[in-house]
């Protein structure tokens, strides 16, 4: 897991950009048109808003630049230390007040304008003063130039920064320069360091990764490392020291006895002295490179009684590896990580939070006595009877009594067992008591006798305390309004309901076969056929005609209709009288009118009666139709001949009128 990962900061603008972006940004969320004929107030809130507005967003762009970079004090040592090395901590610290202290600035210079644009008496005056605040405020931002232009410069560096994480499994290469510290990364992780036979190629910290026994561990290579006081080494030399001090890992300190990096196994050894202070607390493995160029075994021996003496006097562990022939590359990789791994687990041990025993995974606690008081063990009285009965089994009493609890259960009148599961034991029946058997079961036994969880439960009526232990199985009595309801209930109530019942079917039946004569008609199932048909064809015909009266217009009342819409809610006069009245006061003659409208009447009502009459002319031809095998005397033949006759008189006297 990354802990820090500077690539997420955000790019930082120069002072030019800045201006711009803040200015262009008022202009384009701020409203732009004022004239001066607008009250006082009104424009004075215009320009106070695009000054608070200029003011937030300087204020928002500065405090996003100083929470992207890192606080020196709160991250990681390594990481506070390499940017030291890389950046110089006082410059840094300089470039990000510069900016806090512009920004507190520009929120003093909003203040004291926005207290000004106040008692502004007039739009000049109001706008004077925005312009003096927002030049004020672009003004410092000018003056920020080289710091914005520096942060920009380390934000860049810093995205191309290692992620690497400082607390993890790590193995650290070291070493002077070209001695094959670049060539075994490669080897043992997927990361791709360039390798060249100069001093130096690596310039800065390289992060690889590697798999061993199901972990994840981390490869760091660092620069080579010259042998020279500290205050001489240059910032490429300082990368390596600082991941040396800081960084809690395995080191591999690579010592190329073949010479063929430029500097001697004397001076190599020289500098393994000169860092040894820097491998405190840490594993370190000695590895002898390039064997196959200067194999262990014929080295001189004034230098190989140099390594020896190291390794003797500091405990350091040595392996012979080369990278050409990948001798031994797995076993050094190993061993580093199984020694870092067991130095891990020791500390933890050897921490408070971990122990070998487990006492810091449980809380003990001892009784402490209160007083001097000693306080005997308190037997109740029913325990003691008990044990009076199981030592003299022989007397009577005690005979008859156990004699009582082994036979069948005792029964109750007024007892209930609804709501509880029987048990296997019991009787089938509702009102009976749980038996005492010599052999005590558990209420487990009990459950998984008779149907398991969910199907039994224990009866709790056997712990009631009460005043007479006849009464725990008592049914317990429904109170409504204060009264106990079984007093009220009448115990012939279910023959007298069931009497009910049977006397409301016998009534339901009676009804049902009245209606059945009820319906009962003097027509034959040919009639009936006919009847229905006839009734079918008149529907139809009515619904037609009312599709033909309806489909041109909307049907409106006689009331309104011929009104215009502006008058629907007046009364309409449709009597001669009323319009005669009515137009004679407006001083119209309407007998002309009157005589009109009555030939029209006249005429519409023969044009009906026409209508009507081919209508029944129609009917009647479908109605012989459908009545061809309808009994010339029957009695429906009669009734319809003469409901038609009715209506063909009724039409008619409605012509002659």
């Amino acid at each position: 897991m990354v802990v820090y990962n500077f690539k997420k900061m955000h790019a930082v603008p120069t002072a030019m950009e800045l201006i711009d972006i803040v200015l262009m940004r008022t202009q384009r969320k701020t409203p732009t048109v004022i004239h001066p004929g607008y009250k006082i107030t009104r424009i004075r809130g215009f320009y106070i808003r695009k000054i608070k507005f200029t003011q937030q967003t300087i204020h928002e762009r500065l405090t996003q630049i100083l929470t992207d970079f890192p606080r020196l004090n709160d991250i990681h040592p390594f990481y506070a230390d390499l940017c030291n090395t890389l950046y110089d901590r006082d410059h840094y610290k300089l470039a990000l007040g510069q900016l806090n202290t512009a920004r507190s600035l520009v929120d003093g210079i909003s203040r004291d304008m926005i207290r000004m644009v106040k008692y502004g008496d007039s739009l000049y005056r109001c706008k004077c003063l925005k312009r003096a605040a927002l030049g004020r405020m672009c003004t410092l931002l000018k003056r920020q130039k080289s710091s914005l232009a520096y942060l920009e410069q380390v934000r860049k560096h810093m995205s191309r920064l290692p992620a690497l994480d400082p607390h993890t499994r790590t193995l650290l290469l070291c070493g002077l320069p070209n001695v094959g510290k670049s060539s075994f990364m490669n080897k043992i992780t997927r990361a791709d360091v360039d390798v060249q036979p100069y001093a130096f190629t690596t310039k800065s910290l390289f992060v690889g990764h590697c798999d061993y026994r199901y972990l994840r561990w981390q490869v760091i290579d660092t620069p080579g490392i010259l042998d020279h006081p500290l205050e001489e080494r240059n910032i490429i030399e300082m990368q390596a020291i600082t991941a040396l001090a800081h960084l809690t890992c395995a080191v591999l300190f690579f010592c190329d006895i073949s010479e063929q990096c430029g500097y001697t196994v004397e001076a190599q050894c020289t500098l393994f002295k000169s860092i040894r202070p820097l491998f405190a607390n840490k594993q370190l493995i000695f590895v002898v490179n390039k064997v196959d160029q200067q194999p262990w075994e014929t080295l001189e021996e004034s230098k190989k009684k140099l390594v020896e003496d190291i390794i003797k006097n500091d405990s350091v562990t040595m392996i012979e590896m080369s990278n050409a022939t990948e001798t031994n590359i797995a076993k050094v990789k190993n061993t580093a990580c199984d020694m870092l791994l067991a130095s891990r687990v020791d500390a933890r041990v050897a921490g408070n939070k971990i122990k070998s025993d487990l006492m810091n995974r449980l809380q003990v606690f001892t009784p402490v006595a209160r007083d001097n008081v000693e306080r005997e063990s308190s037997i109740p009285e029913s325990v003691m009877r008990r044990r009076q009965q199981l030592e003299n089994k022989t007397t009577p009493d005690d005979e008859d009594e156990i004699a009582m609890l082994g036979s069948k259960k005792k029964k109750f009148s007024r007892t209930s067992n609804s709501g509880y599961a029987p048990t296997v034991s019991e009787d089938d029946g509702d009102n009976q008591v749980m038996e005492d058997t010599e052999k005590f079961k558990t209420a487990r036994e009990h459950m998984w006798e008779n149907g398991g969880p969910g199907v039994w439960a224990p009866d709790y009526r056997e712990q009631y305390d009460l005043k007479e232990e006849d009464w725990r199985f008592d049914a317990i009595p429904q109170i409504l309004n204060g009264k106990n309801v079984c007093d009220y209930i009448d115990p012939d109530i279910e023959v007298k309901l069931a009497r009910l019942e049977k006397e409301e079917e016998q009534l339901a039946k009676e009804a049902d076969a009245a209606n059945m004569e009820d319906c009962e008609s003097d027509l034959d199932e040919e009639e009936e056929a006919a009847v229905t048909a006839i009734r079918e064809r008149k529907a139809i015909i009515k619904k037609e005609a009312h599709v033909k009266n309806t489909q041109n217009h909307s049907v409106r009342g006689r009331q309104i209709r011929n009104k215009p819409l502006n008058k629907m809610h007046e009364i309409a006069v449709t009597s001669s009288k009323a319009i005669h009245d009515k137009m004679d006061a407006l001083g119209v003659d309407t007998s002309k009118m009157i005589e009109r409208g009555r030939k029209r009447e006249r005429a519409e009502r023969g044009r009906k009666a026409s209508r009507s009459r081919n209508r029944e002319e129609k009917m009647s031809d479908d109605e012989e139709d459908v009545d061809m095998k309808e009994p010339a005397g029957s009695k429906t033949a009669a009734k319809k001949q003469k409901r038609l006759d009715q209506d063909l008189v009724r039409e008619e006297k409605g012509s002659r009128s």
